[in-house]
Parts: structure tokens; C-alpha cells; sequence
């Protein structure tokens, strides 16, 4: 590298002797010169030594000047060329520099203008390598944050296990795979007994100590095919593949009460610590990972209100759920049959302004027996059983013909975002269908964004590429929903052609309280700002979020602080309250007048 020499370092090529060392001579002083009387002997010299600038002769036996060009820069990108010509014409100049020369200098020589071109050429490569170093700086930069971010996004700052997002993804997988001779999956909740009482006693420090300590020793009695991870407070899950019985349960309860025998010593105090665990197994007690947690939940709420230091298994009729889970299902279908989905409206705000710039558009079902449901309670039943793909294809249409209506109405730079499901995402058909969609309603691309979560664009980051530069050439926009409960590589991050990062709610709703989560949320921000995406927020539901958000620069924002989903009728009023708020009387009378003519019926 140059800022390890003193002087640069300077190649001369050229078959005549005589004009070599005119150059050297003149050049010596200033340079550390180097000659070649070959485009050969040039590369051999390329390859051992680091050179600033290479002047050379175009004209040479052998590989000409121009056809040495390509060869220089594949072995060294930032060393910049400059061609000598006894052909003093505007071609061979043009010539030179197409070839990738940085100048061009006719013989006879002059000193002058050598000395000058030379002084440029160098100056030159003095700001690409500035330029090279402050990327590679920046890469690292952008590499260390990301690192941080996967870090914070997946385990406990405090004992360095995983969380539970880790451990439910983890789950997930470990649910995916074949189970060999009917063997099940564990998934336990731990809690320490009288944990409280010690913190509250002996101080926070003393405390976290011990819950560190605690993992220490589970850790230890534990296989490798097993997951150890904390939760939050003294709750820590256990997650046990190949579980022929409740008999090995029982032993790796044993195991992990052995080792708390022995007292945990933090400083002058000796603890004695027991637990309490609920338990429940796959497939018997849930499908899928959040059935599982949950139930392992019920299951420990049950051995707490026994007064501790116990376990329990989850119980419930395996029919019974599999009959309602067929049930729902079929009602699932008819629902999209009948009509009794609808799509609710939840207002997207520039957090600068206020000002209302999109909407999210949410499925509800209206049951006919238990009501209006919410997407949580339904659209897991139907990316299971496939449903998904028309449930979605629905809404996209749905949501894209209501937007231009409010367009019409005076709405114009109102967005819809859809929601977009792995399933759904991955049909053949996918950018086909959203074409002809915008086409049948008449929507601007640029007013439809697709949200797609991060897990499912890392599913297949190659392939997802390819699909999202074509949904890009159609022109609507890309969102990253969920942002941080993922795994996303920053070296896909900065090749999907995305234009938003949608924080996670769980990360926002404790951002004024929890310094970890504040920090991560800092850091996704400052990371897709210097990835020139914009960021929105979800979960907006208190002030102080609002003021932290835009104190941290945050582009947009939804939550209940601004207004909850609600139906198409309702979100014109809903718009013009919080338009109100901002005093945007265009807006709010073009919306007044769509709604008084939709009332009207026109």
C-alpha cells in the first residue's frame, strides 16, 4: 500500500530504452520508478509489486499498451494507467481512454506536461484509495451494527442464551423435522421459586448473578441437540427433541435438581434455589411452536398454584382440539365462499408531520358465531391448510380497489400496504397476479406496497431477488415487515431491491422502558438509514414512543396512538380526525365529500 512507502511507487513501459530512461529521470525524484521493456515483463511485475501509476507505451511488440489496460486493473483495480503515443490525433487518445487510461501523453515528450499528468494520475489514486478505505471502513461499520442487531434480535443481554424469539424459531424447526420411531418434542418453562423474594432482598445484581449462574448449571446438564434459552425475569425454557416418554422429562428434571443441591455462593450469601416446570409435548399438546409454549404455560401456572418447587404435564382432549381445528377450516372456506371476510384500515403517519401517507390493510372474519375475528385468530389455519393463497390474492384486490376509490376522492398520495405470506409470495404467478390486479383497479403501482416478512424472503435469498426486482420494474413498493424477530443477512439486506424496514411492535412497545430494546431500535434505524431505506415503526401506542421515534429520526409510524384498523366507512373519519389534528383542510374536505356522496349512495 502506498501510505507504506515513502514514495509512490511508479511502473515504466516501453520497448524503446532511450524514452525509459527519460522518464525515469525526470520522474525519480519525486517517484520510486520501475521499468519494463514488455506488456509481459510488465505483469511479472504487476504481480510482485503494489504500483500507484503505470505509464505505458501503446505501441510495443507483442501485447500492445491498450490490450495491457484490462490486465492491470484485474490485478490491481485502484492503479490508474497513463498511455504514451507517438500518434498525436483525437483517436488514439479516444482509444486510450475507452481502453480504461486515466490520460493520454504524445511523444516527443514534454517534461511539463509529464510532470503534470503524472501529479493528477497520482492524485487520482490517492482518492480511490480513500475512497476503497472509507467503503471497507463503512462495510465494517454496517457489518458490526448488523452483528449487534442479530445478536440483541436473538439472546438474552444478560445470561447470553438464546431468547424467546431464538427459541421458538428454533422450535419451529426442530417441529419440521421427521421424529424418529413416534418420539416427541419437549418444551418446558422453568421458573426459579422465591426469585422475587431475592431480588427484592438482596438487589437486582445479586439477582442477575444468580439467574446467570442458574444457566451456567443447566447448561451443563443438558445434550447438544437440546436448547437452554431465558425468557425475561427468572422464566427459562427448555426445548428437548427425541423424547420417547415422560419417563426421560422426568430424568432431565432430575438431572438439572441435582445440580441445584449444591448452594449457589454470591458474595457473603449462600442460596439454595428450586424451580417450578410446566411441561407439554408435541404433537399431543400443540403443532406449532407458540400451541407449544403456550400450553407449557398452562401447564406451569398449574404447578405454581400448587405452591412450587413441582412440575406438571399439559392435559387436553386431543379430539376435541383436532374436531375444532377441523371445523374451523371448513368454516375458513365458506367464509371466503359467503363474503364474511372484510379488510379493516389502520392509518400509516409520517411521524415528522403527522400526516397520514398510508394504510395497512388487516383481515377480519366476521363469524357467524363467534364474531368478528382477528387475522391472528384465522390466518395461521390458513397458511396451514393453503387457504392462504386465495385469502391473500382477495385482499390484495380488495384493498387496491378501496384505495382508488379514496384516490378518487382527493386522496392522492394515500398508499395501501397488503400483507404478503410466504405461500403466497412464492407462486409462480405472484408478479403476474399483482400486474393484473393494479390493472383491474385501476391503482398506481406507486401507491401499492407489499409487505413480506423477513423470514420469508431469507427462505430463498437468491430467488427472492430475482422475484422482487420484478415486482420493483412494475413500480409498486417493498416493505420488510417484522423487522428484527428474523435472521436477515446484511449482505442480502443490501441486494433486495426494498425501499422500508417495519420495526416489530414487541421491540417498540418497551423502547421508552427497556434500554436494550431502546438501543436496538436505535440501531435499526441509523442501519437502514444508512442503507437509504426508510423505516416505519409498528405499535405506536404512547406519546413518549412518539417523541422517542422522532427523536431517533424514524420515518413513519402506526398503532393505536394514532387510530386502531378499522373498517373502509369508518377510516375517512378516521383520516380526518388525525388530518384534523394537523390542519390539512384539502384533505379533509375532498375526504368529507367522498363520504357524504358514498352515504348518499353515488
Amino acid at each position: 500500500m502506498k501510505n507504506h512507502r515513502e514514495k509512490p511507487l511508479i511502473l515504466i513501459i516501453d520497448d524503446d530504452a532511450p524514452i525509459r530512461q527519460l522518464l525515469i529521470e525526470v520522474l525519480s525524484d519525486r517517484y520510486a520508478c520501475c521499468e519494463a521493456e514488455s506488456a509481459e515483463q510488465a505483469l511479472a511485475a504487476l504481480a510482485r509489486d503494489n504500483f500507484d501509476l503505470v505509464i505505458s507505451d501503446i505501441r510495443m511488440g507483442g501485447m500492445s499498451g491498450l490490450e495491457l489496460v484490462p490486465h492491470v486493473h484485474s490485478i490491481a483495480p485502484d492503479c490508474v494507467v497513463l498511455m504514451i503515443s507517438g500518434q498525436n490525433n483525437i483517436e488514439t487518445a479516444i482509444e486510450a481512454m475507452r481502453a480504461g487510461a486515466f490520460d493520454f501523453i504524445t511523444k516527443p515528450i514534454d517534461i511539463q506536461l509529464v510532470e503534470a499528468a503524472v501529479r493528477r494520475a497520482i492524485t487520482h489514486y490517492t482518492l480511490l484509495e480513500d475512497k476503497r478505505r472509507h467503503e471497507n471502513h463503512l462495510e465494517d461499520l454496517v457489518q458490526s451494527r448488523t452483528a449487534e442487531i442479530e445478536r440483541l434480535a436473538h439472546f438474552d443481554s444478560l445470561t447470553d442464551l438464546p431468547n424467546r424469539l431464538l427459541f421458538a424459531d428454533r422450535l419451529t424447526q426442530a417441529l419440521k423435522l421427521p421424529q424418529r420411531d413416534n418420539q416427541k418434542l419437549g418444551t418446558l418453562l422453568l421458573r426459579l421459586d422465591r426469585f422475587k423474594n431475592i431480588n427484592d432482598t438482596l438487589g437486582h445484581t445479586v439477582g442477575d448473578r444468580l439467574l446467570c449462574d442458574f444457566a451456567e448449571r443447566i447448561k451443563g446438564s443438558i445434550s447438544e441437540e437440546s436448547t437452554l434459552a431465558r425468557f425475561e425475569g427468572d422464566e427459562f425454557a427448555l426445548l428437548i427433541p427425541n423424547v420417547k416418554g415422560s419417563g426421560n422429562i422426568l430424568n432431565s428434571l432430575g438431572r438439572i435438581r441435582d445440580l441445584l443441591n449444591a448452594p449457589f455462593i454470591l458474595d457473603e450469601h449462600k442460596l439454595y434455589i428450586t424451580f417450578t416446570a410446566g411441561i407439554s409435548l408435541s404433537p399431543t399438546d400443540g403443532e406449532n411452536a407458540q400451541e407449544l409454549l403456550k400450553n407449557a404455560g398452562v401447564a406451569l401456572n398449574r404447578a405454581l398454584s400448587r405452591g412450587g418447587n413441582n412440575y406438571q404435564f399439559y392435559r387436553a382432549d386431543m379430539n376435541t382440539h383436532a374436531l375444532a381445528r377441523l371445523t374451523m377450516e371448513a368454516e375458513l372456506r365458506r367464509a371466503l365462499e359467503k363474503g364474511e371476510l372484510a379488510l379493516h384500515y389502520q392509518p400509516q403517519v409520517e411521524l415528522s408531520t403527522q400526516r397520514i401517507v398510508g394504510a395497512e390493510a388487516l383481515a377480519r372474519w366476521q363469524h357467524p358465531k363467534l364474531g368478528l375475528l382477528p387475522a391472528a385468530e384465522f390466518i395461521p389455519l390458513a397458511e396451514d391448510t393453503g387457504l392462504i393463497t386465495l385469502l391473500g390474492e382477495w385482499a390484495m384486490r380488495e384493498g387496491c380497489r378501496q384505495t382508488a376509490c379514496w384516490q378518487k376522492a382527493g386522496a392522492d398520495d394515500l398508499r395501501i400496504a397488503i400483507n404478503v405470506a410466504a405461500r403466497q409470495f412464492q407462486q409462480k404467478d405472484f408478479v403476474e397476479m399483482v400486474g393484473d390486479i393494479l390493472a383491474e383497479t385501476s391503482l398506481a403501482p406507486s401507491s401499492l406496497e407489499l409487505e413480506i416478512t423477513e423470514t420469508s424472503i431469507m427462505q430463498d435469498p437468491e430467488h427472492v431477488i430475482t422475484l422482487l426486482t420484478q415486482l420493483k420494474k412494475l413500480g409498486v413498493s417493498i416493505a420488510i415487515d417484522d423487522f428484527g424477530i428474523g435472521y436477515s443477512s446484511l449482505m442480502y439486506l443490501k441486494r433486495f431491491p426494498i425501499d422500508r424496514l417495519k420495526i416489530d411492535r414487541m421491540f417498540v412497545n418497551d423502547s421508552t422502558t427497556d434500554s436494550d430494546d431502546a438501543a436496538l431500535v436505535m440501531t435499526i434505524i441509523t442501519m437502514a438509514h444508512n442503507l437509504h431505506l426508510n423505516v416505519m415503526a409498528e405499535g405506536v401506542e404512547t406519546e413518549e414512543q412518539l417523541k422517542f421515534l422522532r427523536l431517533l429520526k424514524c420515518d413513519e409510524g402506526q398503532g393505536y396512538f394514532f387510530a386502531k384498523a378499522v373498517p373502509p366507512e369508518f377510516f375517512l373519519a378516521t383520516a380526518r380526525e388525525i388530518g384534523e389534528r394537523q390542519q390539512e383542510p384539502q384533505l379533509i374536505s375532498s375526504l368529507i365529500e367522498y363520504e357524504q356522496r358514498s352515504l348518499r349512495g353515488e
